[in-house]
């Protein structure tokens, strides 16, 4: 068997179980605010739900490359993306807890909101991703 075979595995495996990852954690995002993402950013095209929307997701996809970058199996990954997803939800509870009327603000394209929503949630992933230890 050809040396670079178990690497194309094990990208495969990482890559999926990322694309796993992804598809939950818009799935609970969709769940827990109190507007329908979808709607607004395709049919109203709000660009302040797109943004916000857009920094939750980059802030996972960050918080999940430091769990691939720092682990040495699969299943150690998986534990460590539970852990990036938790944090993301934290990160975004606590930015309503610091903004209230946070989800208002997006449905209403307020975009000073938005780019605050989008920083906590790119902040919360690199620090997560940075956290992470093998």
């Amino acid at each position: 068997m050809p040396d670079f075979l178990p690497g194309v595995a094990a990208f495969f495996a990482y890559f999926l179980g990322s694309i796993g990852f992804v598809v939950l954690f818009c799935a609970i995002y969709a769940r827990l605010t109190p507007y329908d993402e979808f709607d607004l950013i395709v049919r109203q095209h709000n660009a302040s739900a797109g943004l916000a929307y857009s920094g939750a997701l980059l802030g996972f996809a960050v918080a999940l490359a430091g769990a691939i970058h720092h682990t040495t199996s699969v299943v150690e990954f998986a534990v460590w993306g539970v852990v990036a997803l938790v944090s993301q939800f934290v990160a975004y509870g606590l930015a309503r807890l610091l903004h209230p009327g946070l989800p208002h603000a997006i449905e209403q394209n307020a975009m000073a909101s938005a780019i605050w929503a989008a920083a906590v949630s790119v902040s919360s992933g690199v620090i997560a991703a940075a956290c992470m230890s093998p």
